[in-house]
Order: C-alpha cells, then structure tokens, then sequence
C-alpha cells in the first residue's frame, strides 16, 4: 500500500481538501461492482497503462514532468459539494483566485448571468482547458460573450474523478490551456445506483438538491454507461442574511475608532445603501421630485439653504412648495435611496439543471483490437435573478400630468436636449421613482455528440491509434424586463381630451397626441400624474404592462472538432523504450448572438444597446510528444526521463505560429524526485474578443479628461491636444458643454487585434522517505513552483485607461487613440473600449503539498494539506508601464490553503476540513495610509470549518456532514468604486455567502 500510495503523490502536486486516495486512475479499468464498493475496488485495483491528463502518451504511473492534483469522487460528497462546478470552484482547486459563479448574477460577465466558469491561476477562464474523457468541453452561455466552458453542463453522477493539471500545456492541449487543465473522468461499472443530496442553510435562502440516476450494464461486446441528474439552487435574496439587509459607507475615523459615515437623520443610524454595488455619497435616489430651484421647507439634515430643486414628498408642508420638504440642500446624503424591495434582490441566483450523460463502447477484438465508442451529453440550465430598477420619467412643460403646485414653479428643469425621452421639448420636472424589482431568466440548452474508434496499429507492435470526430451546441434563449423608450415617451404627451375624441381613445380625461400609440388596441395609456404615489412607485398597471415589456434574445454557439492520433513506442533504450505520441486536430467555432430588435435599435430605456455578434474561426493543429528514459535503477538515477512536446497551429483568423514544452523527471533515490517542465503557448482571441457586437452606454461626462483643460497642474500634452479641437480655456462640461460620453464596446477585429503568446516555468520536489520507522506513518512533502508570463495580453482597456493615453501622448501618437473621437462641432466624446493587446500578465509562485498517513489498528489515519503561495500577480497596461503587483490585495491572496483529516474504520468514515484564505489589504496598492485614511481596505484571515460522517454498506451508503461550522461571515470593506461588492462584502469566490449549512446524502444500489 505505500508504494502505491508514493507513485500517486509523485504526479500530485497539490494534494487538497479533496484528498488523493492511492491508484485512483484505476477508475477507468474498475470491474463492475455496486455503488457501495465501487470506491474501495476502483482504488485497489493495478493500475494499467493508461493515458493521464499532461500527456497523451499511456504511461503505467502518475510519473510525470508536470504538476498534476487528483480529485475523487468519495471525497466530494464527503466534503458536501452539491456539484462539479462547486468541486472545480473550491479554493483548494482554484488556489484562492475568484471564479465567476451564481453571486455574479447581477455583474456582466461572459456567459451571462447563471453561467459558471473557472480559471487556474488567476488567468481567467478563456485560458483554461476543460474536458470529459480528454476530449474538450465547448464553451455554453448565452449573451455575446461567449468564450468559455460553463461547468453547469459537466455531469455529476457518472464522474470517478477529477485530474488537474496546473501547468502550461498549450504545445500538448492546444491554446487555451495557458493556465492548466481540468480533466473529467467518467466511471465503469454495473448495475443501477440512486443517489439524492441535499443541503441546507440553516438561515434559509439557497437550498441546493441534487438526485442522480447512474447505471451500466453489458450486452455481449457492448458496454454502456448513463446517467440522469437534476439539480436545483434555491434563491437566496439579500433579505436572506443580516449582513446583506445593510449596505453603509463603512468608513471609521482610524484615531478613534468612531464612523464617520452619514448618519441618517430619520434613524440616527449609518444610512443604508440598498442597490446591488451602490457607492454613497448621494447614491441612485428614488422617491424624488427634481424642479427648478424653489425657495420651500428643508427635510431633517438637508440644511438651512432656503432654495431646493430635489423634494421629497411630505403631505404635512403647507409653504412653499406645498406636500414636498427640500432634500437637496447641505447634502445629497438626505434624499431617499433605500426600499424594502431591494432586500429582494437576488444574493445567489436560482439554478435548475436537467443532464443526461451516456457512453457507449463496442470491442471489436478480431479488428486489432479495435474499439467503437461514442459519447452523449445533453444539458437544460433554467436560472433567473431578481433586480432593483430605478426609473426617471422627465414630464414636459405645460402638462396636464403636472399639479398646479408643481407646474407654478418659475423656469425649467430641463433645457432642450437634456432628456433622453423627450429631447426636443423642455421638462418642467422630473421623477425620480423607485420602481420595484425586474426580473431576468436565461434557458442554455447544451448537447455534445462525439464518436471514434480506437484500437491497435497491427503493423508496428504496442502501437495504437485513436479517431474521433465531435460537435457541440449551446443554444440559448435569455429575458429581461426593460421600459422601452418609445413607448414611455409617448405616454408622457398626453393633452386635455377635446370634443369629438373617441371614448376608447379618452383615460381620466385626458388623451395622446402622438397618433400612432398602441394603434393595435386603439387606446390611448397615458403616463401617470405627477404625485406622490407615482414618486413612490405606486404606478397603474396598463401603464406597467405597456411600457415594461420582456426582451427576448437568442444566442447560439457552436463547435465541431476532428482528432487523430497514434502512439507506441519508437525504440528501445537501456533504460526502456521511447514513446511517441503524434496527431493533428481540427477545429471550427462559430457564435451567433441575436439581441432583440428593441436592443438593436436602442429602444430599451436607460440600458445599453447592442448589435448582433456573428462570427466564426477554425484552427488546424498538428502536434508530437516524446518520452525518453535516460536513465532507470541506476547509481543515483532510479529514474531519469526527458519530455518533448511540440504543436505546429495555424488559424484562419491569426495565421501560423508553434509551440513547444519540455519536461524533466528525475528520481534519484526512491524517496527523491525532482521534475521540472517549460514552454510557450500562442492563442488566438476567443470569438467574442474577435467579433462582439457593439454594444453602446454612456458614462458621466465629467470624466471627459478635456474637462477644465487649462487648469493649473495639467498635463501640458493633455492641454495642447484638448486645445486642438478648439476648447476654450476653462471648458467645463458641467455647464453644459457636452453631453454624456459615448461608450462603444466591441470586438477588436479591425482595430489591430493580435494573438497573445505566454511562457510558463515549473519546477518542483517531492520527497517521499520510505526509510522511516512504520510507528511514524507514511509521510510524503512536494513543493513545485510556477511562473507564467502572457504578452500581448487581451482585453478591453477601459475608458478612463484609453483617454489618459490618448490625450497624454504628444500628438495624439498613442495607438490607443484609434479607439477615441471628438465631434468637430459639438465636442461630443466617444470612446470604443474594443478588445485590444494591450497588457502583460504574470502569476507565479508556489504550491506546497503534505500527505501523512497512518493504521492505529482498524483504524486508518490520513491528512492531506496544501497551501499555495503567490509571490507575484503582476499586470502592465503597456510595454513601457510600470508593472503593477497586486498580489495580497483584495480578492487576490497571497496565500491559501486547506487541510483535512480522514479516519476510516470498517464501515464508517469521519472527515474534518479546513479551508483557509489569508489576509488581504489594498492601502499600499493604492497609497493609501492605513492609518489615517477613513476606509476599510483589510480583511482578515477567513477559515471554513467542514466535518461529515459516512456510513458504507454492501447495498446503500449515507453521508451526515455540516459546511462552515462557525457560520463565518464575509468580512465586510467600504463602500468605493474600488471593488464590486455585495453589499459591504467583496465579491470574492472564496467567501462562503451561504453560511452554516447541513448536508445529507444517501446513495442505494441495485
């Protein structure tokens, strides 16, 4: 049992949470045994020449050049993971570098809300490889930016293991495997296993079910395997947890310990800030009347002015102007911005997932050995989240939905110009409503098909060869509510009904003069009045029902890929024989995202509008791996192996380029290995950073960086290229010199868009003493270390980025000045933050593995810890910017870990794990003194506590457990546009937003 137990650890660098039993790639060859013994008989059984995820040579160990950690079924459902994607998320495989999962639902992310992804060292999903059975996972979402696989759609019930490989392996896998490679393995065996999991949070909100069906069985020379599962997350709104029903500033004056946040005057408390990310200071108000200025009453706190232009409504104001108190006085701090319907805001977004997974072999032995297989895998993900919207409606001056105590204000809130509803008419007033929730849902349907033969090459002895050809397609369907802007506006222009108007076309007296309004019902819905039910949010329902409409739009990604490849042996050495694996792949991508009409037209009112993202791109691949033993049971070499990978690829869109990775694996003692490997990778834009659609907002026009060009300190290059254009000195946008700026986002083909290429370094021990006394157990240490290091990095600079470059440069000679314009005669600004090449990314550091293990009688002890350390997440916008390290900042640790404890005694089985996540700080990052600054830019170390109990007999199985023990809360920061939060928490992966939840897990077997 110990030797086995040191050849896995060998190629495992990071032993986890999930512990690495021994010889688990036995998984594949298993015999058929009910789902109460097929664990103990999986890892009991020889291991055989098999193919390992590193390499696509067959190997008779884990024996390799590269860092590879091994992840069990058994362990999964004992640490209380619902799901592959909850496996595949978890710290211990992710190292602490946040993943996009079902709390990102009310953020733009690429697959979309609902979608789940995950990246390895911190380089982001597009530059990490995922696959079943060694064959790749395409990419599933919905929106144009569809780029990456969504662990939503990898099966659960039929899983043995999970391999990882935390090294470069693009010359092996191809260009998305920068960062590593994720390896699903699916199981063998007979009979029928039921299996049902559920956990539950003992504060309510965020129940996760899952029940599975699996079998196998075997019809002569037919084998076949599969699996039906449905999966369900409950919602978990932010009314669901303490720390969510609150957000504040946050902000502490450091010397005593007091806040200084605003305390609101109607409760003598820290004021809430109650949507999704708001910052304070004034936040997004509802509940609010704007005017033009107006001598009135002051609201508590809003300060002795005497004039006001924003009010709230108060029906025991006689003066001025009368139902409303002015709130926009001392600060902008006293108007209203919470409503108990924010607390509905969806935390965890609603996930159902429905997936059927089957695999089929038929063995042709007379044919060489020949083996027909397929594979089938279907996926429904049903998700949805729940928002809070505010809404503006701006009512034109002179209209009868104005009261006489509003219309009788002198001037104008807004000139010509200044309403996106209504520009070419002035606005007496406008409302600042808290509307209620909206809701948005996202139906992704994903099949992937595959078929192949594979068998031996009778020619050349130990040879084989392998073909097969796959297509997959997402197809999805995603909603949203959105006030169209049209039809708003046209219920805003609305005039006292005259004689001779038909009824139909008359609502309290009044009826629309825009002639074509809802010509279908032939009826007139004219906005509501202006009041303080209407500021309230308190509106009609035909009113909600025409202009609040369901958008509807489609996205479709596809992708076909051909493989062929033969391996064996080319010749003998001393020291064994030289292995060879050669092959060439193919493959063809294409997107189709067809956002709705409204979207395309800009008729959705204050969002975004976006284009279609059409687009495709093949690749043709040719690659080759050796193995050479050097050296094998000799005087201080009991094993001395070299590792050649190369891949020649050529893209339609990027043309040619190679890669290369090199290996070493040198044993000197038994107890002794030293490995090391390095390479390069070369990878095409995904789709969207190629051919997304333009999508097109408008950010505040006060960062137009001409604002106030002359001012004293500015920069001279700046100054001198805002005074080309014709700014006078002292232009200030803020007197209405401008409008919004113009934000374009969209792919980069066109605009200079290039691959990116990385170099990746590894290099590690493992000592594994096998001299040691059996009284002290089996004991076993590894320590890789990583560096990868991408150029010509891609992705979008940022508006603010590309303007400090631009107009930085002397004579606009930045290539960044490509994506910005000026309007010679309005001066409107407007910035394409296109994806681009414009950054270089490194990551490095290490990975520290522990395995002990140790029979005190029946009873089986082993603990398993790992810690990864960064020493450096370094970023530069450009090649001659300053590098920037944000390694140890908020939501990027320096240092993670976990460690866990396993006890087995006959039948049962107790595990204890441990999860921890260091301290972070972002003040030096920043400049910022800590302490002296009033904000909150620390958190501490954060521990999750796990423990679960498993009972296994011949027939049925039962796991008890309970996930973060302490109920541990998110650490909380201030609220700044630093960090996207949710409520006062980062929005970080490692933080567990569920809290205490207890597990229960059965498994029966026929």
């Amino acid at each position: 049992m110990k030797s086995s137990t040191r050849a896995t650890l060998f190629g495992a660098t990071a032993l986890t949470v999930i512990s690495i039993l021994p010889t688990v790639a036995a998984a594949q060859n298993a015999p058929a045994t009910p789902e109460a013994k097929a664990e103990s008989e999986e890892t009991s059984t020889p291991v055989e020449t098999i193919v390992v995820v590193g390499s696509r040579i067959r190997k008779d160990t884990f024996n390799s050049a590269s860092p590879i950690q091994i992840i069990t079924r058994d362990d999964t459902v004992l640490a209380g993971l619902t799901s592959t994607a909850a496996v595949l998320q978890s710290n211990s495989v992710t190292s602490g570098s946040a993943q996009v999962n079902d709390a990102f639902g009310g953020f733009v992310t690429n697959g979309g809300p609902g979608a789940a992804t995950v990246g390895l060292r911190g380089l982001g999903p597009g530059r990490t490889l995922v696959m079943i059975n060694g064959r790749r996972v395409a990419p599933a979402g919905s929106r144009g930016s569809v780029g990456s696989a969504d662990l939503n759609v990898l099966p659960s019930a039929l899983i043995s293991r999970t391999e990882v490989l935390r090294d470069g392996a693009s010359a092996i896998y191809g260009s998305d495997a920068i960062g590593g490679v994720i390896n699903i393995v699916t199981r063998k065996f007979k009979g029928l296993t039921i299996e049902g999991q559920h956990n539950q949070p003992t504060e309510g909100g965020g129940e996760r079910s899952r029940i599975s069906l699996a079998g196998g069985t075997a019809i002569g020379n037919l084998n076949i395997q599969g699996s039906l599962e449905y999966y369900q997350s409950q919602p978990q709104t932010y009314n669901d947890r303490d720390w969510t029903r609150c957000q504040t500033e946050y902000q502490f004056n450091k010397a005593t310990g007091a806040t200084i946040d605003y305390l609101d005057p109607l409760t003598g408390k820290s004021k809430c800030w109650g949507i999704l990310n708001q910052g304070a200071s004034g936040g997004v108000t509802i509940n609010t009347l704007g005017t033009p200025n107006f001598a009135g009453v002051a609201a508590p706190g809003a300060g002795t002015s005497g004039v006001y232009n924003r009010w709230r409504p108060n029906s025991s104001i006689a003066t001025g102007l009368a139902g409303f108190e002015g709130v926009s006085g001392a600060s902008l701090n006293v108007r209203d911005t919470f409503d108990p319907d924010m607390l509905n805001n969806t935390l965890l977004s609603p996930v159902k997932t429905t997936t059927a997974f089957a695999t089929a072999t038929y063995d042709a032995a007379e044919y060489g050995n020949m083996q027909l297989y397929g594979e089938f895998l279907f996926n429904r993900r049903e998700s949805s989240q729940t928002g809070y919207r505010q809404l503006v409606l701006d009512y034109p001056t002179g209209s009868p939905l104005i009261p006489a105590n509003i219309a009788a204000v002198p001037g104008n809130f807004l000139s010509l110009g200044g309403s996106t509803l209504l520009p070419n008419v002035t606005h007496k007033a406008r409302a600042f409503i808290g509307y209620g929730n909206t809701e948005s849902w996202q139906e992704v349907d994903f099949m992937k098909i595959l078929g192949g033969v594979k068998g031996d090459i009778p020619w050349f002895k130990g040879w084989n060869y392998d073909l097969n050809v796959q297509f997959s397609k997402s197809d999805a369907t995603y909603v949203f509510q959105s006030w169209l802007t049209d039809r708003t506006a046209e219920t805003l222009l609305v005039a006292p009904a005259a004689a001779g108007v038909p009824a139909n076309l008359i609502r309290n007296g009044l009826t629309c003069t825009v002639n074509n309004l809802n010509p279908a019902a032939a009826k007139c819905v004219p906005a509501p009045a202006l009041n303080s039910n209407t500021l309230a949010g308190n509106l009609p329902d035909d009113w909600k029902n025409y202009t609040l409409v369901d958008v509807p739009s489609t996205t479709t990604y596809e992708e076909t890929v051909f493989s062929a490849g033969v391996s064996g042996p080319a010749f003998k050495l001393p020291a064994g024989s030289i292995d060879v694996a050669l092959g060439v792949e193919y493959r063809k991508a294409s997107i189709n995202d067809q956002p709705s009409t409204e979207s395309i037209n800009g008729n959705l009112y204050n969002l975004s509008s976006a284009v279609a993202t059409v687009g495709s791109d093949s690749v043709i691949e040719v690659f080759g791996e050796v193995e050479v033993p050097l050296l094998a049971n000799a005087f201080l070499a009991k094993a001395l192996n070299i590792e050649l990978a190369g891949r020649y690829t050529d893209y339609d869109s990027y043309g040619e380029n190679s890669t290369y990775k090199a290996g070493i694996f040198y044993k000197p003692f038994d107890f002794l290995t030293l490995r090391a490997s390095t390479g390069t990778s070369y990878r095409a834009p995904a789709l969207f950073e190629q051919f997304l659609g333009t999508t097109s907002s408008f950010s505040a026009s006060s960062g137009d960086i001409c604002n106030l060009w002359n001012a004293p300190g500015r920069d001279p290059n700046v100054a001198k290229n805002c005074s080309s254009f014709g700014l006078p000195p002292g232009w200030d946008v803020g007197n209405g010199n401008n409008q919004s700026i113009r934000v374009n986002a969209s792919g980069g083909a066109g605009f200079a868009l290039g691959p990116e290429t990385s170099d990746n370094l590894t290099g590690g021990i493992v000592f594994s003493p096998s001299f040691l006394p059996d009284v002290l157990g089996d004991f076993s240490f590894a320590v890789d270390y990583f560096d990868i290091d991408i150029q010509d990095g891609v992705a979008q600079p940022g508006v603010q980025f590309i303007l400090n470059q631009c107009y930085s440069a002397p004579n606009f000679n930045s290539p960044l000045c490509i994506f910005t314009t000026r309007d010679p005669v309005t001066k409107a600004l407007t910035v394409n933050n296109n994806y681009t090449n414009i950054s270089s990314v490194q990551t490095k550091g290490y990975d520290y593995t522990l395995r002990w293990s140790k029979d005190f009688g029946q009873t089986r002890m082993v603990v398993n810890a790992a810690v990864t350390q960064f020493t450096g997440q370094i970023t530069k916008a450009r090649p001659d910017a300053p590098s920037l390290d944000f390694n140890g900042t908020l939501n990027a640790p320096e240092y993670t870990g976990d460690i866990n404890i396993n006890l087995t005694h006959g039948p049962w089985r107790f595990r204890w794990g441990v999860d921890w996540t260091a301290a972070q700080e972002s003040y030096t990052y920043y400049g910022l003194n800590k302490s002296t600054t009033p904000f909150i830019l620390d958190v501490p170390d954060y521990y999750l506590h796990n423990a679960s109990i498993r009972y296994t007999a011949k027939k049925w199985g039962a796991t008890l457990g309970v996930r973060n023990i302490s109920d541990e809360t998110p650490p909380q920061i201030s609220s700044t546009a630093l960090y996207n939060r949710i409520a006062n928490v980062p929005l970080y992966s490692g933080y567990d937003y569920r809290g205490r939840e207890v597990f229960l897990n059965l498994t029966a077997s026929f």
